[in-house]
């Protein structure tokens, strides 16, 4: 069933003592004011791993082959065999554009998140359902901690090395990144005219957007990324054909830390512009760690839940 209505709303990640999304040095990728945040790739990451793990299309995932060179070494496949691998069919001269959109159509990651897809004998651009933006850590005395580890190896490349080598992992001991999104539905409406039987965004597609958006970054266990975990979530629908506009939210709300060692998600100012737009809305749905956070939401009307439990 196709979706009518926009979404907006914002994903928090909590990362204690972890890496949520390293740089090219290997520490917390931040801006020239050194404040920390973590990009889009690194929210959706997760996201499409778990699809995957689960047995659903995904197409913008690593995946690898022994060169048949050499029948030795690993590769990660290029986007044409990534393709074959998830659909069963190559891409040649002769394969029409409208069959290369409805496979991708049918990834779960495309779906939602949209595509470059450019090979050989395709080029596409689809702008995706749901935006996301860049995720800012909004605790302010976040550090950033070296640690040395020791390899139980020694480097047998350099010459004269007797003992095992060291290593380092970096983590930020704490940080909560905020990331906004939006979802408009009608960024697919032109295909719907050149592709026979696309319905375009579906219901379906922004609740597994949703689902995945409340467990991924939890359910990701890597050795960098364990204690990351999702801490909250805020889906604002708009009424159907409203018109309904709403910034990045990311920038109305704020982080604080109480005496009792809870989590404050500070959502005074989004709660101004919500009630400057409610007309326009439909329902608020609010999903936090209960046991950890405290999110205030007097004042407007809402659902909350426990974003593990997923109930009231």
């Amino acid at each position: 069933m196709e979706k009518k209505n926009k979404v907006y709303g914002v994903i928090g990640i909590k990362a204690i003592m972890s890496n949520w999304n390293a740089d090219f040095t290997g520490r917390p990728k931040a801006i020239s004011t050194t404040q920390i945040f973590g990009s889009d790739k690194a929210l959706k990451y997760p996201m499409k791993k778990m699809w995957d793990e689960e047995g659903k299309k995904v197409i913008y995932l690593k995946s690898y082959k022994i060169d048949e060179k050499t029948g030795e070494k690993i590769q990660p496949l290029d986007l044409d065999e990534r393709y074959k691998k998830v659909f069963g069919e190559v891409i040649d001269k002769k394969t029409k554009s409208e069959e290369v959109l409805k496979n991708l159509f049918s990834a779960i990651d495309i779906m939602n998140f949209g595509a470059t897809f450019a090979t050989k004998n395709a080029n596409l651009s689809i702008t995706g359902a749901v935006q996301i933006g860049q995720g800012f850590n909004k605790y302010d005395d976040s550090n950033v901690e070296t640690q040395d580890i020791l390899s139980p190896f020694r480097n047998s490349n350099k010459e004269g090395a007797e003992a095992s080598t060291l290593g380092t992992k970096i983590v930020a001991d704490e940080c909560h990144y905020i990331y906004p999104f939006s979802v408009n539905p009608q960024n697919y409406k032109n295909y719907k005219d050149i592709l026979p039987e696309f319905e375009g965004y579906t219901e379906e597609a922004y609740q597994e957007f949703k689902r995945i958006s409340l467990v991924s970054a939890t359910a990701i266990n890597t050795n960098s990324k364990s204690g990351c975990e999702n801490e909250f979530a805020i889906f604002i629908e708009a009424k159907k054909d409203s018109d309904l506009y709403l910034a990045n939210l990311d920038q109305y709300i704020t982080f604080e830390k109480i005496e009792n060692g809870k989590d404050i998600i500070n959502i005074e100012t989004l709660k101004e512009v919500i009630k400057e737009n409610q007309d326009k809305i439909q329902k608020i749905e609010i999903y936090y760690n209960k046991i950890t956070t405290q999110i205030n939401t007097d004042g407007i009307e809402c659902e909350t839940y426990d974003i593990f439990k997923k109930i009231r």
